[in-house]
């Protein structure tokens, strides 16, 4: 089992990068909601781990399942790509409230005027933003909680994990099959938070204030162009 276990471990890892890195939907999420909604790095990286983890954890645990009970591979990746339909789903819904709602925000945060009359008889105007840091009190809507992309990414499937999980099951390896899920999760995961942090940190350097108004509607234009890449293309 040794030199199988090896070709096993490598093609995990493999798979587990070519699968995050082709996949949009395993980063554009996060980069986008990171710049709407002006995450550190640390909440960023946090969010995505936990994503990731709870992506990986519900295919292992489908995948245990399936071992337990002895369902054949094509039942589980025939339930995984049901898993994936619905996931691509919740996205482009998702995405499409995202969208419509920053549209509104949007429009309702155009630059207007105020004007301040002091005591010594000088008055002035200048425009601002509610969005900006003022001085004047005007309530803000709370945005999108990150956690609806948690609930998603539990949806959401791997099915390449399922066929390398059972090669190890089959010969009764309990060792080789830890070490593939712990292989696939962890390079699956890292790919996932490597793409996020260089691109979220990359984004920092783009001048985007003239967008910034538009931000959530960018955000929900991008989670719903994910959800549509998945469902329709393959992605």
């Amino acid at each position: 089992m040794n030199g199988d276990l090896s070709i096993l471990l490598v093609s995990a890892a493999s798979i587990g990068f070519v699968h995050t890195l082709f996949g949009p939907d395993h980063y554009l999420p996060f980069i986008a909601m990171s710049k709407s909604g002006n995450w550190s790095l640390k909440k960023t990286a946090l969010i995505t781990i936990i994503c990731g983890a709870g992506h990986v954890l519900s295919s292992i645990a489908l995948g245990f399942v399936g071992i337990g009970f002895g369902v054949a591979v094509n039942k589980l990746i025939s339930i995984e790509s049901f898993r994936g339909n619905i996931a691509a789903w919740l996205l482009i819904v998702l995405g499409f409230i995202y969208f419509i709602w920053g549209i509104r925000r949007a429009i309702k945060n155009e630059p207007h005027t105020h004007s301040h009359a002091h005591l010594v008889g000088i008055d002035h105007e200048h425009d601002h933003l509610h969005s900006e840091e003022h001085s004047h009190e005007h309530p803000e809507k709370k945005d999108f909680s990150p956690w609806v992309l948690f609930v998603i990414f539990v949806f959401g499937p791997c099915e390449p994990l399922i066929p390398i999980l059972m090669y190890p099951a089959a010969k009764d390896s309990m060792f080789g099959l830890a070490m593939v899920t712990l292989v696939f999760g962890v390079v699956t995961i890292v790919t996932m938070l490597s793409v996020v942090l260089i691109s979220s940190f990359s984004l920092n350097f783009v001048p985007t204030k003239k967008l910034e108004r538009y931000s959530h509607a960018i955000a929900g234009g991008t989670i719903f162009l994910s959800g549509m890449a998945i469902q329709f293309l393959g992605l």
